[in-house]
């Protein structure tokens, strides 16, 4: 992939000295509780999780690239990425003021502070809030890099989208705190929904959804792109993913579309949106990508290959960690990494 002006570092020193296990009781409980009752075959834990992967991890071998290109075909392909078993796991992003920005998710959002590690080494920390467990849950990954207190989030980033029971009151809430909000509560633009939208201390903007009680509270991602229906092929094709719903406000000139693995009510969604005429955006530097689980790190790679996407980290264990993931851009360049679904969930046991 591109470099980005600063990278997510990898924790090489923490991922410390793994061995090949067998899949634990504990792991094959919450692979059956996750994916319906069906264990996947063991594979080496990740450290994912722990860190944020960086340009310096994207170098991978010619030999996985083909052994990668071996392990599928064409037609497989399509019913393959159909049956695998997906998830959207965390969405990574560069913070300036770690622990203020922790303070406003967990005291105005309701966040929980899940976990966070500092790695002096590599002259960074990574936190990891959300509504619950991470092995049930979609998160946030927060970074900060020593030093740096301030990113460029560019044009392209839209919002997160977080579901609430009553508006109006998270925002009195977050007014109380001291926070910002840049859109008073009331109906979606062409729609009956209530929404709001409020900043964070770096700017991210969230938009705070009125729903009723939800598995999934962190619900969306906003992401824009220069042609909609190009990126709904991509990732229904190469990511497998659904197009739950797609809406044209030709008045406000934007069409989005709504994709994921399940219902949005109950599942973390990407919403997709592309405003008339408008090809290209600046994507800055803060934003980095989601992560989403996989049965099979190889097989992904070339299903995205087959789909035009860029493979920018081949497919296989990072150096040193026995880290099992691929990354890859989308076709207006949106980077998404996947992780073997056993070896993230040995990592959350450790």
């Amino acid at each position: 992939m591109a470099r980005l002006l600063l990278p997510l570092p990898i924790a090489a020193a923490a991922a410390s000295r793994l061995r090949l296990p067998v899949l634990s009781s504990s792991v094959a409980r919450r692979e059956a509780l996750l994916f319906g009752g069906r264990v996947a075959a063991a594979r080496a834990p990740v450290r994912l999780a722990r860190r944020g992967v960086s340009a310096g991890a994207e170098a991978g071998g010619s030999s996985s690239a083909a052994a990668a290109a071996q392990v599928i075909g064409q037609d497989e392909a399509v019913e393959w990425v159909k049956k695998d078993r997906r998830r959207m796991l965390h969405v990574v992003y560069r913070v300036g003021d770690l622990d203020k920005t922790i303070k406003f998710y967990t005291e105005c959002l309701g966040m929980k502070l899940l976990r966070k590690r500092d790695i002096p080494e590599e002259r960074y920390t990574n936190a990891f809030l959300g509504y619950g467990p991470e092995d049930s849950h979609f998160v946030v990954e927060l970074t900060y890099n020593y030093g740096v207190e301030s990113y460029d989030i560019g044009t392209a980033f839209g919002h997160f989208g977080i579901a609430v029971e009553d508006v109006a009151k998270t925002v009195d809430l977050i007014k109380a705190k001291g926070g910002t909000v840049t859109r008073e509560p009331g109906p979606v633009k062409g729609g009956k929904s209530v929404i709001a939208f409020i900043e964070d201390p770096d700017g991210y903007k969230f938009e705070l959804i009125e729903r009723g009680p939800t598995p999934e509270p962190l619900c969306q991602v906003m992401l824009r792109v220069g042609d909609l229906d190009h990126a709904i092929n991509f990732y229904e094709k190469a990511f497998g993913m659904e197009l739950l719903r797609k809406r044209d406000n030709p008045q406000y000139k934007y069409t989005i579309a709504m994709m994921g693995y399940g219902p949005e009510d109950k599942n973390a969604v990407l919403e997709l949106t592309y405003n008339y005429g408008v090809k290209e955006y600046d994507k800055g530097n803060a934003y980095a990508q989601i992560a989403i689980s996989t049965d099979d790190v190889y097989k992904t790679a070339e299903v995205i290959r087959q789909n035009g996407g860029q493979i920018t980290r081949e497919p296989g264990p990072l150096p040193g960690i026995n880290t099992k993931i691929t990354a890859c851009t989308d076709p207006d360049g949106w980077k998404t990494v996947f992780v073997d679904n056993v070896d993230f969930l040995k990592e959350l046991e450790e």
